[in-house]
């Protein structure tokens, strides 16, 4: 299957278990810091539909800060606009996305709708209903593809990483076996897109340096997308 039918199959999967939230587990905040529920679909809809001129404006604006450009394009947009709305959004933009949907590598959609789904069920204390296949694929995106975004790629750099529940692994050649983080492969995939509530779910030999980097790259700027 394609990234594209993945991300789409992946999607209309997420937009069945949304639809079914209340308006007070909307309003919950997420574990992406600062960002409520609701404020994660909108920013799900936001990257299947804003034209790149929209963002760079946006960034501009915010002194070239990226980070709170996207910040306040979702908070934004969810003000003005309900959960249900958005669903009927997001699911039309899934099918054919816009701006800069249009843009952005399959793949690493794919990873940022994933993570910020468990940004939401993480929050809400529900079991995530993400497939292998889904979960495999947004763990090798990270682990090999560089993300101007979320550096999963850095954080994993020299260790080894083992899910607990599907079989998946990454072993890089050359370093000692010992250098190994476990954990299911939900909180991987969450704890390499920076998420600490998920870190706290690993363990292993390798956990300590993936804390350490953690740490040095949010005193620096904290991934949110």
């Amino acid at each position: 299957m394609s990234a594209v039918d993945l991300r789409r199959r992946s999607d209309e999967r997420f937009a069945t278990f949304a639809a079914g939230l209340t308006d007070r587990e909307w309003a919950q905040p997420s574990r992406c810091d600062g960002w409520t529920n609701h404020d994660v679909l909108a920013h799900l809809v936001i990257g299947l539909t804003i034209p790149l001129h929209r963002v760079l404006w946006a960034i501009l604006r915010h002194g070239g800060s990226f980070d709170q450009a996207n910040a306040t394009l979702a908070r934004d947009l969810a003000v003005r606009t309900t959960p249900a709305e958005l669903l009927v959004q997001f699911n039309v933009a899934s099918r054919e996305p816009r701006g800069i949907g249009r843009l952005f590598p399959p793949r690493l959609l794919l990873g940022d709708h994933v993570i910020h789904e468990l940004d939401i069920t993480s929050a809400l204390h529900r079991e995530p209903a993400i497939p292998p296949d889904v979960l495999t694929a947004v763990l090798d995106t990270e682990v090999r593809i560089p993300n101007p975004f979320v550096p999963a790629r850095a954080y994993a750099a020299g260790l080894h990483l083992h899910a607990d529940d599907i079989p998946w692994k990454h072993n890089p050649r050359g370093v000692a076996q010992s250098l190994t983080v476990n954990a299911l492969a939900a909180d991987l995939a969450s704890a390499l897109a920076g998420r600490r509530e998920a870190i706290e779910r690993c363990y292993g030999d390798g956990l300590p340096i993936l804390r350490q980097r953690m740490d040095s790259v949010t005193r620096a700027a904290p991934p949110r997308a």
